[in-house]
């Protein structure tokens, strides 16, 4: 094949998995969304996609070099913006008919915001929304920017220089399960840390049909996110697909082996559960990985994911959609895999300890999940604690009781009049829609929800 279209080959397949990572973002908002109560709904369904145009603007104007730009100093730390504010310099056409600069700006952004769009696990129910507006900007600038320098840049020569975990620690993250994903869920936990629990905190799912649908819509999504990150149409694209499949897949089975030890049954919010824990598992390994241990990755990060939030009810942290479980811990089980049992006939060439590996590895990839969850949880406490002193970030009581939706954004998920067909002037009808879902909740069977994310 011709290099111009080669090239073209690659682009194509890069443009069609842009729009399969974009499409994550409805799926997030309807997975989270479900599992909430009706009163708070399009609150965090606000607060998922309002990532997108906080993010967009962030990157354009500063963060793609944040991010992507010659280490400053060459300490591996920040990336050098100069270059690239407003990305002016790179409005020309190299006629290589490859990816360019402006094509990896977007695709950085969607990473950029879905990682952000994770965090609102931590405030559902009880933020408001005019402080998620600052606190996330913020974050974006003081915790993901500096953590995707140190993973996603690489070395381009003696003067430009990339992050240090990927080039100086050297540790094997494939598609960001460490700037991604367990920055991601240990930031909710922070943030849920602060603002505290929830007055109704087991509040019920109010539409778990919703949550699979949203579910399904991240399974579709995360083969453009994990297939991007071969950089092209070519083998490595297609082994880290089937790995995908194989991992989300498998994620169904590990946490229902362990709903049905615990529960006695499984349930359709454990399956969904499982999927996008599994997900979460392959996305460090997917590289790394023979289709037989793509099958364990998912497995074992599902299970491990739904035995601890087992205990969820025990603890005194209202991390409410899970995303420290899900996103944090399965992220850490997908590097421990990788630890293990990675195969160096995959792409990567990695060979875990159990195979005979360099035990040099332990060490690489307990570090780099040791900087990454200790930074994040660090600077988020301090950016909420910061902004709680001076803005107040959390709703007052009767706003958390009567519900974001109405109070905060002058809207109701449902309507239920015709709860009083035939009863004129009386039952659900003649309430305000916010106290005809508060009174339909209360009247469902009370009991603890399966694991949520």
């Amino acid at each position: 094949m011709e290099p111009i279209l080669a090239a073209n080959a690659d682009l194509a397949w890069m443009l069609a998995a842009f729009v399969f990572v974009l499409l994550m973002f409805p799926g997030l908002a309807f997975f989270y969304g479900g599992m909430v109560g009706s009163k708070n709904v399009l609150n965090i369904m606000s607060m998922v996609i309002s990532t997108l145009g906080i993010t967009a603007v962030l990157y354009v104007v500063i963060g793609y070099g944040l991010v992507s730009g010659p280490s400053v100093g060459g300490w591996g730390l920040i990336g050098n913006p100069t270059d690239f504010i407003g990305l002016t310099n790179w409005l020309t056409d190299d006629a290589s008919g490859a990816t360019q600069t402006l094509y990896f700006a977007a695709w950085f952004i969607l990473f950029a915001a879905i990682t952000i769009a994770i965090v609102a696990s931590g405030a559902a129910g009880r933020m408001k929304f005019s402080a998620w507006l600052v606190f996330a900007p913020i974050w974006l600038l003081v915790v993901y920017f500096p953590l995707a320098h140190w993973v996603f840049s690489a070395d381009v020569d003696d003067d430009y220089k990339g992050g240090f975990l990927l080039n100086k620690l050297e540790i094997v993250d494939y598609a960001g399960g460490t700037a991604v994903h367990m920055n991601s869920g240990v930031a909710a936990l922070a943030l849920a840390v602060v603002l505290g629990a929830r007055k109704r905190r087991m509040e019920r799912p109010h539409n778990v049909p919703m949550t699979m649908l949203g579910g399904g819509i991240l399974f579709f999504g995360w083969f453009g996110f994990n297939g991007s990150c071969a950089l092209g149409a070519n083998f490595l694209a297609q082994s880290v697909i089937l790995n995908t499949l194989l991992a989300g897949s498998a994620g169904m089975i590990g946490f229902a082996i362990i709903e049905k030890w615990r529960e006695g049954h499984v349930t359709s919010l454990g399956i969904i559960t499982g999927v996008v824990a599994g997900l979460v598992g392959i996305t460090p390994a997917a590289s790394s990985m023979a289709p037989l241990g793509a099958l364990l990755v998912g497995i074992f990060a599902a299970a491990v994911v739904a035995f601890l939030l087992s205990f969820k009810s025990k603890l005194k942290v209202d991390e409410t959609l899970d995303a420290f479980a899900v996103h944090g811990i399965g992220g850490i089980v997908g590097t421990f895999c990788i630890i293990l049992f990675a195969t160096d006939v995959a792409p990567a060439g990695v060979q875990g300890v159990l195979f005979g590996g360099d035990p040099e590895i332990i060490w690489r990839e307990l570090a780099g999940i040791a900087i990454t969850c200790t930074y994040s949880f660090v600077m988020t406490w301090l950016i909420a604690k910061g902004l709680d002193k001076v803005m107040g970030i959390r709703v007052d009581d009767e706003t958390e009781m009567v519900g974001l939706d109405t109070v905060l954004h002058a809207e109701t998920a449902y309507e239920i009049p015709s709860a009083s067909v035939g009863h004129p002037g009386g039952g659900l009808g003649s309430l305000l829609p916010s106290a005809a879902a508060d009174s339909v909740e209360k009247s469902m069977p009370s009991s603890t929800p399966p694991a949520q994310v």
